[in-house]
């Protein structure tokens, strides 16, 4: 007998509410949920695949642990018995940075992601963490820490109700937005045309969302920064700048302006190859349009000035007076953040508080970069002891990071290794352990961080749909226990993980004197918490601290875990408001328009006024049926248009003698690859795409389906030696290679 559950989505950061059709403990069906507060039924390839993803039989369901070089299935008492033995030598002997840690991209689409990763990371006190940030948007954070002093102050743009969108780098109908959660992008785009808004698309690939704009700039890669520092010129020259309401809230305007003065839009054109009359027309139409927002995403994070563009999209929504206010980019408020602070100075944003210890790359955020994990951990310096042992969670960097095969090899380097994944793949057959997690089914949801980013306020939990299956563990136990077992505390009741945290922030929120429970007893107050399980009384927690919360009793009609349980569908917290000043967190307590970091990187800018690529620069590229590595295991995602392909312009393949499907060989610093060609007149010419995430051929993985198609890593075209300085962000984007046509064989 079939029943129904609904669920809230983790397959991408839409965050779309699914209803679930259930066959005893098996997923048989999934569809939109139209009573779902945000996404209101809307559901992509992915969800309808919910079932299929859930169902993967490759999925490990036990522990898996290395004995006498091979992994064998173990009980969980076994599995983690070996972590805390192997984990905790290596920290006392040589320190807590000699213990890495990698937290993948599927971290931030579980709870248990969200709530035990920075305890872990405290637990060791290593500064040895690398992070999938480091291969997206970690230039985004690095950008809104200098300007607004909090890296997660991150505006997002208000589609539902601005006039004009310029969107750069960025494919929504096919990633489904990211750094923006939106369910139902593409309609939501639709509507804006709809109401006479207009969408404007700047993209060296004629994708999907191109063919949707009112306007395409087909740019050159890379160039992103300097087609957007010419618009803000533009508004400089032309007496367009006007912040409007913004103005108390805004330092160095004059400065920012100077600083600007060499990025004419005709000394910018020839270097993004667009014409100077059409960089000053989108400026103008900018500052003309009744409300306005400037969206960029990762094609202008993953390349050389990656920092510098992301810092230049919100000069030019603050410089429009389109920063925090309705339609244009505003800052949303999570039902879990913290209790709302009194607008004033804070803290600010500093990077380079450490460095990498090979290189020297300063940290953003508290992380190393990705790129620079293969060299912390085989290479021998002066300067501390190489990563001996590696944590990897939801991470499989041999496919995500530059150079997947230096990587690979050091990862068989280690001294020890475990990985929480729910498959034995590229990076996760290295591990001397590996603790498998759940199918999503059978553990709750609840969206932290893509709350933070939602274009309307709003609030969603769902519980397992599936009972935990006998022989499974919960995601958020595997994890607590990994923090008792790296903490000296291998045996203890996982319960106690939570039972600190909760104590620790009730003993902090209770000295707060601007928190609704100041001068309150935490145990009471500990006492008062709902739910079925640590997580759960996390959530509470977190709720009734929050900017909707009710203060525990302070504030009777506010939100507790109860109020959320009884409303399935979610609570609706209505469009997104202005907030400044209260988001405002840096030493002035103003937007810093003009960063100290910022100035001192616009020299690299000017120089590449100059560049010109000699041959031919490659893109990444999405898919709607795909995220990154995740789920080319289930047949009903891949085939297709989903495939690993290099896209060539006509005129590269006629010059180059390449035909359409047959096999080309690109090559770059870091190694080459050979997939076939797809010639395509949706690329501009001088560019070539191969999507991310492929290259599943390594010996030694139970990938079944994906094993028969597995495509090419085309980050192993990078050395890991080119970076956004700033951020550390690996440049994934617009980097040089040569193409040449495979000879067949007679």
């Amino acid at each position: 007998m079939s029943r129904t559950a609904l669920r809230i989505c983790p397959l991408c950061e839409a965050t779309c509410g699914l209803t679930l059709t259930i066959e005893g403990t098996r997923v048989t069906g999934a569809r939109g949920d139209r009573d779902d507060v945000f996404s209101k039924g809307f559901i992509c390839p992915k969800g309808a695949a919910f079932g299929a993803v859930d169902g993967d039989r490759d999925r490990l369901r036990a522990p898996l642990v290395r004995k006498d070089g091979t992994l064998r299935e173990a009980t969980w008492e076994e599995a983690f018995d070996a972590v805390a033995a192997g984990l905790r030598p290596v920290a006392e002997r040589y320190g807590p940075d000699a213990v890495g840690v990698v937290l993948g991209n599927p971290n931030v689409h579980t709870v248990a992601g969200g709530l035990y990763p920075p305890v872990l990371v405290g637990a060791l006190g290593t500064r040895s963490l690398f992070t999938a940030s480091t291969v997206d948007q970690m230039p985004k954070h690095v950008s809104s820490g200098l300007l607004f002093g909090d890296a997660n102050a991150i505006p997002v743009p208000d589609l539902d109700r601005t006039d004009h969108l310029l969107l750069l780098g960025a494919n929504p109908l096919e990633s489904n937005g990211s750094l923006c959660t939106a369910p139902d992008f593409p309609g939501r785009l639709k509507a804006l045309k709809a109401r006479g808004g207009r969408l404007t698309v700047v993209d060296p690939r004629r994708t999907r969302t191109a063919a949707l704009a009112d306007r395409h700039l087909a740019i050159r890669p890379g160039t992103d920064a300097l087609l957007l520092a010419a618009m803000a010129h533009t508004l400089f020259a032309e007496d367009l700048a006007d912040p409007g309401h913004l103005a108390p809230y805004v330092q160095g305007l004059d400065e920012l302006r100077e600083a600007l003065d060499d990025f004419t839009p005709e000394a910018v054109a020839p270097a993004c190859d667009l014409d100077a009359g059409d960089i000053r027309t989108l400026a103008r139409d900018l500052a003309a349009a009744p409300t306005a927002a400037v969206y960029a995403r990762i094609g202008s994070c993953t390349v050389p000035h990656g920092t510098l563009a992301s810092w230049l999209v919100d000069v030019l929504n603050v410089l429009t007076g389109n920063l925090d206010r309705p339609g244009g980019a505003l800052f949303p408020q999570a039902a879990t953040d913290r209790t709302p602070r009194p607008a004033g100075p804070g803290r600010g944003f500093r990077l380079g508080r450490w460095h990498s210890r090979v290189s020297g790359h300063p940290e953003a955020k508290g992380e190393l970069p990705l790129s620079a994990l293969a060299e912390e951990i085989d290479t021998a310096t002066d300067a501390g002891t190489p990563v001996r042992a590696l944590i990897a969670i939801a991470a499989n960097p041999v496919l995500s990071a530059p150079d997947g095969d230096r990587l690979d090899k050091a990862l068989a380097s280690l001294d020890f290794m475990v990985s929480v994944d729910p498959y034995l793949n590229e990076t996760s057959r290295h591990a001397h352990v590996v603790l498998p997690p759940p199918p999503p089914a059978q553990s709750p949801h609840h969206d932290f961080a893509f709350n933070t980013l939602a274009v309307r306020n709003q609030v969603r939990y769902s519980r397992p749909a599936v009972p935990l299956e006998p022989g499974r563990m919960a995601e958020t136990e595997i994890l607590a226990r990994l923090v008792l077992a790296v903490s000296g505390m291998h045996g203890t009741d996982p319960a106690a993980v939570d039972a600190m945290v909760i104590d620790q922030t009730l003993a902090r929120a209770v000295r707060d004197e601007h928190a609704p429970v100041a001068g309150r007893d935490p145990r009471a107050l500990a006492a008062l918490l709902a739910g079925e399980n640590g997580p759960e009384r996390r959530l509470d927690l977190m709720l009734r601290l929050g900017p909707y919360g009710d203060g525990f009793g302070a504030r009777p009609d506010g939100l507790t875990l109860e109020k959320l349980l009884a409303h399935p569908h979610g609570i609706d917290l209505g469009p997104l408001r202005p907030r400044l000043p209260q988001p405002l967190k840096t030493r002035s307590g103003r937007i810093e328009l003009l960063p100290e970091p910022v100035a001192g990187d616009l020299p690299r800018l000017r120089a590449a006024l100059r560049e010109r690529p000699a041959g031919l620069v490659l893109v990444g590229r999405r898919h709607l049926r795909s995220n990154n590595s995740w789920m080319h295991n289930v047949p009903a995602l891949t085939g297709g248009s989903n495939r690993c392909t290099v896209h060539i312009h006509p005129e590269d393949a006629a010059r180059l003698g390449v035909r359409d499907g047959a096999d080309v060989r690109v090559k770059g610093a870091g190694g080459e690859v050979v997939a076939p060609a797809e010639v395509t007149d949706g690329i501009r010419p001088g560019v070539v795409s191969l999507p991310h995430g492929w290259g599943h051929d390594r010996p030694g993985t139970r990938l079944g389906h994906a094993g028969t198609d597995p495509g090419v890593n085309v980050n192993q075209l990078l050395d890991g030696s080119l970076l956004d300085p700033l951020s550390g962000n690996a440049v994934l984007n617009g980097f040089p290679v040569e193409l040449t046509a495979v000879v067949a064989r007679p």
